[in-house]
């Protein structure tokens, strides 16, 4: 039967009413009509949409809720990374931050006309709202930053959540980021309803909000009281935004997002600092949890002038509020042995409630730490707890420590193997010798390998691992490919579905990249950054595996204690064994066009450190230059620095060349090495 146009005009009206009052509602906490109103237009909507089933379309406000859960998670690959940021803990480390922002910006760092847009730092989950013509397209967790979950799903069924846009002149295609959180009343109401069902309550609002994202069944996410404020864009294509950061979060919520209602834009470090004050003032009569403040440089032009490092921009930062701080008593010491078979001291602890989580456990550090701090069986102590920083020992109360209470001492034997434990001269941590023979260690290696940014194993999970450990089956990483799926089903909690996934995903890990090998491979002091530098330097496993230390040391972010630890590594027979069965197992990524410098190029050998602005090229272009040529740029001026490369406002590392009498030169003098080269 066809709808007559009188038909189709009435529903869509009856919808653009409905995103009206969810706007007013959501987005301004000003609602225009009350609750038993929208529940009639909502229900007038819902009764046309089943007479004419024809008309309904995926973002009709009647369409939150799919009816059928998803079978898993697909993955999503983000256009452009959700970046982490650094953290400042006291107003000096963020005058340090303002400091050199402003050196950067080449601004006075007492101008308080640097403006800053700040907001509180939400204690949820982060997550990326992809839009096409103004409708919700897919959602997505942050994942690991470069990689998250598909949750459209669930976050269709946010209220807070537009899936159609309001307004006009938003980009054909764009992502807005935000993080999902579950407010305090909700989260005491959901758990008071949980008691009373005999169900599992959530510990904190933090893990609700992820958890309920992370559900099969939207229906279960539906039920509950989730709400989400956005606060950045990522990829924009067909369209223009704004100038400013806080201009475009207007835009935003013009468009129907709800943004935070605490955010302002201030005018300095002092700005930001009051700002702070002002919100840690408030902070417990707010609707929902945050553990600090995020500033962020409003311009965008600066935003882009000043760029990143490694897995965050230089432009933003998060104050964090003080750590929350408890007593408790040490039961007991005792020591962990890690993947690269650090021996760390572990204090466990009468459970006491932290910052959210129930504590039982906690670091020492090392045994240096252990040793200053005195901390011994029976102590009651401060632990303190840091967002997701582990918990730690802050202090011990002298004065209640019971009598008769002993040092503790390094163990000479590692708790796990039985090996020699020693401690290299110069270094606060112990080791235990065995190596590959040490399960501690076998354990933590493959776990480490599996993880999401190493091989990505989905499945292999911390438990199963300790257990085909413990039966002998993984030595090394490379055993995690001959396993069987049979096998596999007799392992404790697992089936044959279960076994036949793992089988699929350790198949798909295969196919990786050359950074990620790297990082899984667990060398000590090779962390994602550093092995995403070797990566692209070298550009294949073999000319790296060959590198002298020399050769190592040209690579950005390698220096003398990395690039000993990798020549190490490489000199080991078994690694390299490990490495060759995994090769031959079938993991491969794409090789790339190493970015070396020559071995005979005119400025091998010779060491350069940049300080100040170029007026003719960037520091990032003047680097690629002096190792186009066969140099190497490091960040601080010592006696082995062969040339200083100064330009305007270059600070300190001048001064310290000219007291070292190294060479240096000023732009036109550096410009003609160059050319003469």
């Amino acid at each position: 039967m066809t709808v007559s146009n009188a038909i189709r005009k009435k529903v869509e009206a009856l919808r653009d009413q409905i995103r009206h009052h969810n706007y007013r509602y959501h987005v301004l906490d000003d609602p225009e009509i009350p609750d038993a109103e929208y529940d009639r237009l909502m229900r007038e909507l819902q009764t046309a949409e089943r007479q004419h089933p024809e008309l309904i379309s995926p973002d009709s406000p009647t369409q939150r809720v799919g009816d059928q859960p998803v079978e898993a998670f697909g993955t999503v690959d983000h256009a452009l990374p959700m970046l982490s940021l650094d953290n400042a803990f006291t107003a000096e480390e963020l005058r340090d931050f303002h400091r050199r922002v402003a050196d950067r910006l080449e601004l006075d760092s007492g101008d308080e006309a640097l403006a800053y847009a700040a907001e509180p730092k939400l204690d949820g989950a982060a997550v990326s709202l992809l839009y096409v013509d103004g409708r919700l397209e897919r959602g997505a967790t942050r994942g690991d930053g470069n990689t998250g979950e598909d949750i459209t799903h669930n976050v269709r069924t946010i209220d807070a959540v537009p899936l159609r846009l309001i307004g006009k002149g938003y980009p054909s295609r764009f992502e807005v980021r935000g993080e999902v959180f579950m407010p305090k009343a909700g989260f005491a109401a959901y758990n008071a309803a949980a008691i009373a069902a005999g169900e599992k309550t959530f510990v904190n609002p933090r893990n609700a909000a992820a958890g309920s994202l992370r559900q099969l069944d939207p229906k279960l996410t539906a039920a509950r009281p989730l709400d989400i404020y956005v606060y950045a864009v990522g990829l924009v294509e067909g369209g223009e935004l704004p100038d400013r950061h806080s201009a475009t979060l207007d835009r935003l919520q013009e468009w129907g997002f709800k943004t935070c209602p605490e955010r302002r834009v201030v005018k300095g470090v002092e700005g930001c600092l009051a700002f702070y004050e002002d919100l840690g003032r408030r902070r417990q009569s707010l609707s929902y949890e945050i553990d600090g403040v995020v500033y962020k440089v409003d311009s965008l032009a600066h935003q882009r002038e000043l760029g990143f490092v490694s897995r965050a921009p230089r432009w933003a930062i998060a104050h964090k509020f003080p750590a929350q701080e408890e007593l408790t008593v040490v039961r007991g010491v005792e020591y962990q042995v890690g993947r690269t078979g650090a021996v760390t001291p572990v204090a466990r602890l009468e459970p006491v409630f932290v910052g959210g989580v129930t504590v039982s456990n906690a670091t020492l550090h090392n045994i240096d730490e252990l040793t200053r701090k005195d901390v011994r069986v029976g102590d009651t102590v401060i632990v303190r707890r840091a967002g997701d920083v582990i918990p730690e020992v802050v202090s011990v109360l002298i004065q209640r420590r019971p009598k008769g209470a002993k040092r503790i001492r390094l163990p000479r034997k590692c708790p796990v193997c039985g090996s020699k434990v020693t401690r290299e001269k110069g270094e606060a941590v112990a080791r235990c010798t065995g190596g590959l023979f040490c399960a501690a260690q076998r354990a933590e290696a493959i776990k480490h390998f599996v993880s999401r940014r190493a091989m990505d194993i989905e499945g292999l999970g911390g438990k199963l691992i300790e257990q085909l450990v413990a039966a002998d089956r993984l030595k090394t990483v490379a055993d995690i490919y001959v396993l069987t799926r049979d096998e596999l089903a007799a392992m404790e909690r697992m089936g044959e579905k279960s076994a036949e996934n793992l089988i699929s995903a350790i198949e798909q890990s295969k196919s990786t990249t050359l950074a990620r090998f790297l990082f899984g491979l667990g060398i000590r002091e090779v962390g994602e950054a550093t092995a995403a530098s070797l990566a692209a330097y070298f550009g294949n496993l073999d000319s790296l595996m060959a590198s002298t230390e020399a050769e190592l040391l040209a690579v950005s972010d390698v220096g003398p204690i990395v690039a000993s630890r990798v020549r190490a590594f490489f000199d080991e027979r078994h690694n390299l064994d490990i490495v060759g069965r995994l090769r031959e197992s079938g993991v491969n990524w794409t090789e790339m066009e190493p970015q070396m410098a020559p071995e005979d190029g005119p400025l091998n050998g010779k060491t350069f450190v940049l300080t100040g602005s170029l007026a003719s090229m960037t520091r990032d272009q003047a680097k690629q230059r002096i190792q186009e040529l066969g140099g190497k740029v490091t960040g601080s001026v010592s006696k082995k620095t062969d040339y200083v490369v100064y330009g305007d406002k270059p600070g300190s590392k001048l001064t310290k060349a000219r007291e070292l009498d190294v060479v240096t030169l000023d732009e036109p003098h550096f410009q003609k090495l160059l050319k003469t080269r």
